[in-house]
């Protein structure tokens, strides 16, 4: 059956757009043929609070964090009694790509704990990866809720509700007492009350945040486990944030997948931790407290890590071992003509002259 028209929704004006910068441009043979508009920011944080390092654009514009809101989730997950091998903790912060490591992991979590595919509340799909969704209908493969890159969460989330005794059945309805505690917890880790509240693509609730609010909890999560802030003795996983940091570090390819630029970049950068989401959101968290928060306007994903590793250079983190995530070659008739990379946003973001 089709699905029904979407209600009108009034297009907002110009008062109500974000200021958006452009952080991002693609050449060909000289002449800049796109250009992509964003905000970010990088905060440290300490005693006193958040500190803006640097930003572009409208940082504090309400959006929505998409996937990126997954670690934060697990951290509510793990609060409450969620303990899963590492691996499989990291493919609950996961918009994996649908690979057999993956669809087996989500099955694993929910056979850990007594429940059946059948339990699962997510949409299906096909694999996310390219590769993965090949092979996946080479194979006769067709959407699912496995397959789907979302079905690692879900799967923790059944598991959750079994854990403290809370029905399975309806686990994402708002007043849910797993989603009381996801939305408690992502208010205390981001420091805001959320501006509004929708549906995520996965039928999770999903909260309307500022790029520094997610910036601020990605840096307490991603410092929570750094080995300079543990006493002698410690665990890497004594806290729940500390724990979801240290599973999505350890296992990187569990996070996203093979051939993935999230993957890439945390086995490139050991000790950053990161996580994309849908329209275009990256963010990632450094061992001493520090983040950086992006988002792009047009919600492609192309300018997404060309964007972040810029922004990270300035951050002091060496990006030459990025450089195969850095930039995208422009292609005509199979060789290259020009080039998509980031602008020099930090220097100039009001302006741009023409050149990337």
């Amino acid at each position: 059956m089709p699905f029904p028209a979407p209600a009108s929704v009034p297009v907002p004006g110009d008062t109500g757009l974000p200021k958006h910068v452009q952080l991002a441009a693609q050449t060909r043979d000289g002449l800049v043929e796109s250009i992509h508009y964003g905000s970010l920011i990088a905060v440290a944080g300490d005693a006193a609070g958040t500190r803006t390092l640097f930003s572009a654009g409208d940082p504090l514009a309400p959006f929505y964090p998409r996937s990126s809101l997954k670690p934060l989730q697990a951290v509510a997950m793990v609060r409450a009694g969620l303990d899963l091998p590492t691996d499989l903790l990291a493919l609950t912060a996961a918009s994996h790509s649908g690979a057999a490591m993956h669809r087996s992991g989500a099955a694993r979590i929910l056979d850990l704990h007594g429940l059946t595919s059948a339990d699962l509340e997510n949409s299906t799909d096909l694999p996310y990866g390219t590769a993965e969704r090949e092979e996946w209908l080479r194979g006769g493969g067709q959407p699912t809720q496995l397959a789907q890159n979302c079905s690692g969460k879900h799967a923790a989330m059944a598991a959750t509700c079994v854990i403290n005794g809370w029905p399975v059945r309806g686990y994402l309805e708002t007043g849910h007492p797993l989603q009381q505690l996801v939305a408690g917890t992502v208010q205390e880790l981001t420091g805001e009350k959320p501006a509004g509240a929708s549906t995520d693509g996965c039928g999770t609730p999903l909260f309307a945040l500022t790029l520094r609010g997610m910036a601020r909890a990605f840096g307490r999560l991603a410092s929570a486990g750094a080995p300079d802030r543990m006493a002698e003795g410690d665990s890497p996983a004594r806290t729940p944030e500390a724990a979801v940091a240290h599973a999505m570090r350890q296992h990187p390819e569990m996070v996203a997948g093979e051939g993935r630029d999230v993957t890439a970049l945390m086995r490139l950068a050991p000790g950053l931790l990161a996580k994309d989401g849908f329209e275009g959101v990256q963010l990632v968290g450094f061992p001493d407290g520090r983040a950086l928060a992006v988002k792009i306007s047009d919600g492609g994903d192309r300018a997404r890590m060309p964007v972040t590793v810029h922004a990270l250079k300035a951050l002091d983190v060496d990006t030459a071992p990025l450089a195969g995530i850095a930039t995208q070659a422009v292609l005509g008739g199979g060789r290259p003509v020009g080039l998509l990379q980031a602008t020099d946003f930090l220097l100039r973001p009001e302006t741009f002259q023409g050149q990337p």
